[in-house]
């Protein structure tokens, strides 16, 4: 099932989304990636979800592959709420939110703050505490190649040393939606560099007391789905996030911290089990 490109508006610019419609009518579904990361890495969730009933769209954050950079290289929470908040206005349904890690943080901050955003809450393998060893992890491997790669090898390389326990791709054209290649011919992250800019590490210390604020707030259905080899969230995490958020149902995938692309067909089904279970047809 290939998607519909489309062009939203956010106040950095525009945001580009892929869409997989429905013929179903259980609701939609907005899908969130991580920081570093583009709509793609929900390339095989997304035709899952539509399966199911979910009309389902993958945005690109600002900044972030197709999506407008910032002018400023203001990627604060407050700008990545403010976007959200506009997508699903453009969308003009309620939602169900998705997201990974950053795009999971953005959610449940919106979703406490504006308790009319979502139907549901779905975040993978992020939670209101995150280890501080497995978030340095993530960055270093985002700050690990600023002039970029000479070749796609380069880049398969780096991130196979980064999630060795993943098998390589059969082939390397899927890398394309990652990465960009300038001028001088060298392929670079499909992200502004601004976006760490001011240090992420700071920025997620520097909102934890409004992340926790939100999460009591949030009465909407809500799944964490925890990777068991995560470094970035552990079991203790999660209890934490279920002491915040005490109707929240936990679960757990053979994978690391990329649920979705470690173990898709897992998580997948948890979250459309979990779609149903919740929020039946209306």
């Amino acid at each position: 099932m290939s998607p519909q490109v489309v062009k939203l508006t956010g106040s950095a610019g525009t945001i580009v989304a892929d869409r997989w419609e429905s013929t179903g009518s259980r609701g939609t579904v907005l899908l969130l990636h991580g920081g570093g990361q583009t709509r793609h890495s929900w390339r095989r969730s997304g035709p899952r979800f539509a399966d199911a009933g979910w009309t389902t769209y993958a945005v690109d954050s600002r900044g972030h592959g197709e999506s407008d950079w910032d002018p400023r290289g203001d990627y604060s929470m407050d700008l990545l709420v403010a976007d959200l908040l506009g997508v699903a206005e453009q969308i003009g349904t309620q939602p169900v939110l998705i997201g990974a890690s950053m795009g999971g943080i953005t959610s449940l901050v919106a979703q406490g703050e504006h308790p009319d955003l979502a139907r549901g809450l779905v975040l993978v393998d992020i939670a209101t505490r995150s280890e501080p060893a497995g978030v340095a992890r993530i960055i270093d491997f985002m700050r690990s190649a600023p002039d970029g790669f000479a070749s796609l090898e380069e880049v398969s390389d780096a991130i196979a040393a980064y999630n060795p326990h993943r098998p390589r791709p059969a082939t390397l054209d899927g890398l394309r939606k990652n990465v960009r290649q300038g001028d001088d011919g060298r392929w670079r992250w499909h992200w502004d560099p601004a976006f760490l800019g001011g240090g992420e590490e700071h920025r997620r210390l520097a909102q934890q007391d409004r992340i926790e604020a939100a999460a009591a707030q949030v009465t909407v259905p809500t799944m964490l789905v925890r990777g068991q080899s995560s470094d970035v969230v552990t079991a203790e995490g999660a209890r934490e996030l279920q002491r915040l958020i005490p109707h929240a149902v936990i679960r757990e995938a053979q994978a690391g911290h990329m649920v979705a692309g470690d173990d898709n067909d897992v998580f997948a089904t948890q979250v459309v089990e979990f779609l149903d279970a919740q929020l039946p047809s209306r």
